[in-house]
C-alpha cells in the first residue's frame, strides 16, 4: 500500500512540476508560450498541453511551425526501459483496452489530421531501450520521430519494417495513415530527479517573478496548487488570466532584475526548449543531423560567423548577460573565445549537471577542498610541433585520445593529459568559480607543455560547457587550437571540428580583440 501511494504521489508531483515548467513562461513577455492547460485534451495526452504564439513558435523536425504540444507524463519509482511494443500494449499506460498508440492515433485524427502543427509527446523517466529499433528512429534534438528512419526500408523484413508492421496491424491502418501519425509523435526522457526539477523551477521562478520556495523547506506548495485549481474547474490558462490568478494566490514576488538570457542551441533538451525562456536564441540545429554536422566546412564558414555576430551584438547591448548553451563543446569554447577574458562583460552560464545551475566565475568563494587539475605529459614522437590535450573532467578520455592521435595526427609530438585530482565524474566541477579556476590551471599547463615554436594545439574536452566557455575565453593564450567532437556512432573516436583563430581570408578574423563598448 505504501509503495502504491508513493508512486501515485510522485506521478502527480512530476505532472505538476512539468505544468509549472511551461505555465511560468506565461509571465515572461518574451516567451513564445501563449496558453497552457492541465488535465484536459485528448485521452492519454491530457496531462499538460502547451500552445505557442504562431509568430514566435519553434519549428518541428521538418521546419514547419509547431502550434501546440500535448504531453503525457509517466513517472516510475524504479528505473527501466521501454520499446515500440510497449506502445501497443494497454498495460503500459495501466489501461484495459486501448493502447497509448491507439489513443495517439485518435488524437492525431482530431487535432492534426494533416500530420503537422501539433505534437503528441510521451515524457517519462524510463529510457528507450538501447537495443530497441525505435531508439534509432527518435531524433535527439527534438525527441520527434524521424520518418526517414522509420521508412528507411521498403519491406517489413527489417527492424524498421517490423515496427511499421506491428503498428499498422495494431491500428488497422495503411502506410500513408501511419506516416501522418508518426510525424506527430515525440518522446522525452525526463532524466532529472524530482528534486532537480524543483531546483530548475526555482531558477525559472526567480526569472519570471514567482515566489521562490527555499530549498530547506520540505513542502513545495506549487505541487498541490494546480490540483486545487483543477478541482475549481480551472484547466486552461492564458497570459492575462494566469497572471491574475497568480496575483490572487499571492504568488507574485518582486522581480529579480535578471540579465537578458541569450540561448545558443545545436541540439535540444527533451522538454526545455530555449525559445520558451530566452530573450533571443541562435538556432544552429539545422546544420546538424542529430549530433553530427552535415558539412565539416560549416564550422568555419557558417557556424562560427553566425555565433560571433550573435554574441557580439548581445555583449555590446548588455554589460551583464546570461548564456544558455545547449550546444556542442566546440561551440561553447568558441563562444568563450568571442566574449573573451578581456571583454569586460559579466557572464552567467546556465549549466546542466544533475539539474540546472547558474554558474559564473565569481559565484562562490574559493574552497581549498575543490579538486585540482593533475597533469601528465606523454612523449609520442620526437621533433613534432603539435601538442594534443586531453581534458577529462567528466570522464577519462586519455586512452581514446592517445589512440586517435597515434592513428590520425602524425604531427603531434606530445600528449598532455589533465584530470581532476579527485577523479573524473559528473560532479567533479563544483561551481562556476571552480570551473573558472580549472580553466586558468589548464591554460597554464598547456603553455608550459607546448614545445618552443610549436604548431597547433589539438583540444579534446569532456567537461561542463561552462568550463569549455571559460577555457575558450583564454584562447589567445593557448595559441592556435583545433577542437574535436566525440563520434557517438564510431565509439571511442573523434571528428575534427573548428580551428581557431580563423584567418581574415575566410571573411572573419578572430585574431584582434573586440571593442564591446562601441
Amino acid at each position: 500500500m505504501t509503495q502504491a501511494v508513493t508512486v501515485r504521489r510522485d506521478g502527480d508531483t512530476f505532472q505538476a512540476r512539468l505544468f509549472w515548467w511551461h505555465a511560468a513562461r506565461l509571465l515572461d513577455p518574451g516567451s513564445a508560450v501563449s496558453r497552457v492547460a492541465f488535465e484536459t485534451g485528448p485521452k492519454s495526452f491530457d496531462d499538460v498541453w502547451v500552445e505557442y504564439d504562431p509568430a514566435r513558435s519553434a519549428l518541428d523536425q521538418y521546419g514547419d511551425p509547431l502550434r501546440r504540444e500535448h504531453i503525457q507524463c509517466k513517472w516510475h519509482v524504479t528505473p527501466d526501459s521501454y520499446g515500440y511494443t510497449h506502445l501497443i500494449d494497454p498495460e503500459f499506460i495501466n489501461a484495459n483496452a486501448r493502447s497509448l498508440l491507439q489513443r495517439a492515433r485518435q488524437a492525431q485524427i482530431a487535432h492534426a489530421p494533416a500530420g503537422s502543427g501539433v505534437r503528441f509527446k510521451l515524457v517519462t523517466n524510463w529510457r528507450l531501450d538501447r537495443n530497441d529499433p525505435l531508439r534509432e528512429m527518435i531524433g535527439n534534438r527534438s525527441g520527434a520521430m524521424r520518418l526517414e528512419r522509420l521508412y528507411g526500408t521498403a519491406t517489413d523484413n527489417s527492424k524498421a519494417g517490423a515496427v511499421r508492421k506491428a503498428w499498422r496491424e495494431h491500428l488497422e491502418i495503411d502506410e500513408d495513415e501511419l506516416r501522418l501519425l508518426a510525424r506527430t509523435l515525440a518522446f522525452g526522457e525526463a532524466t532529472d530527479t524530482l528534486d532537480a526539477l524543483r531546483e530548475q523551477l526555482d531558477v525559472l521562478f526567480g526569472f519570471v517573478g514567482l515566489q521562490r520556495i527555499p530549498a530547506n523547506q520540505s513542502a513545495f506548495p506549487y505541487d498541490d496548487l494546480v490540483f486545487q485549481w483543477m478541482a475549481q474547474g480551472r484547466l486552461e490558462f492564458d497570459r492575462a488570466g494566469f497572471q491574475a490568478l497568480c496575483a490572487r494566490e499571492g504568488l507574485l514576488g518582486s522581480g529579480q532584475g535578471s540579465p537578458r538570457v541569450y540561448g545558443v542551441k545545436s541540439f535540444e533538451h527533451a522538454f526545455d526548449r530555449l525559445e520558451e525562456r530566452c530573450h533571443e536564441v541562435l538556432d544552429l540545429i539545422p546544420a546538424f543531423d542529430e549530433r553530427y554536422i552535415r558539412d565539416d566546412e560549416d564550422w568555419e564558414t557558417t557556424l562560427y560567423p553566425r555565433l560571433r555576430a550573435f554574441l557580439l551584438k548581445a555583449a555590446k547591448q548588455q554589460p551583464r548577460l546570461r548564456l544558455a548553451l545547449d550546444a556542442h563543446v566546440t561551440l561553447a569554447f568558441a563562444a568563450g573565445s568571442i566574449i573573451n577574458i578581456k571583454s569586460g562583460r559579466h557572464i552567467e552560464l546556465e549549466q546542466r549537471s544533475t539539474g540546472r545551475r547558474l554558474w559564473a566565475g565569481d559565484d562562490l568563494a574559493p574552497d581549498p577542498n575543490w579538486s585540482r587539475l593533475t597533469c601528465e605529459t606523454i612523449e609520442l614522437q620526437q621533433d613534432k610541433p603539435d601538442l594534443a590535450v586531453a581534458l577529462g573532467l567528466t570522464h577519462d578520455l586519455s586512452g581514446d585520445v592517445r589512440r586517435f592521435c597515434e592513428a590520425n595526427l602524425p604531427d603531434v609530438g606530445r600528449l598532455l593529459l589533465m584530470q581532476p585530482s579527485a577523479g573524473a565524474g559528473a560532479q567533479s566541477v563544483a561551481c562556476g568559480r571552480h570551473a573558472f579556476e580549472l580553466a586558468d590551471a589548464a591554460t597554464n599547463a598547456v603553455r608550459k607543455a607546448r614545445p618552443a615554436g610549436s604548431g597547433c594545439t589539438h583540444l579534446f574536452i569532456a567537461a561542463p560547457n561552462a568550463f569549455s566557455f571559460f577555457l575558450g575565453q583564454r584562447q589567445a593564450a593557448l595559441g592556435p587550437v583545433r577542437l574535436y567532437e566525440f563520434d557517438f556512432e564510431q565509439a571511442r573516436t573523434y571528428t575534427p571540428a573548428l580551428t581557431l583563430p580563423i584567418s581574415a581570408g575566410n571573411g572573419v578574423s578572430t585574431s584582434e580583440p573586440q571593442n564591446l563598448s562601441e
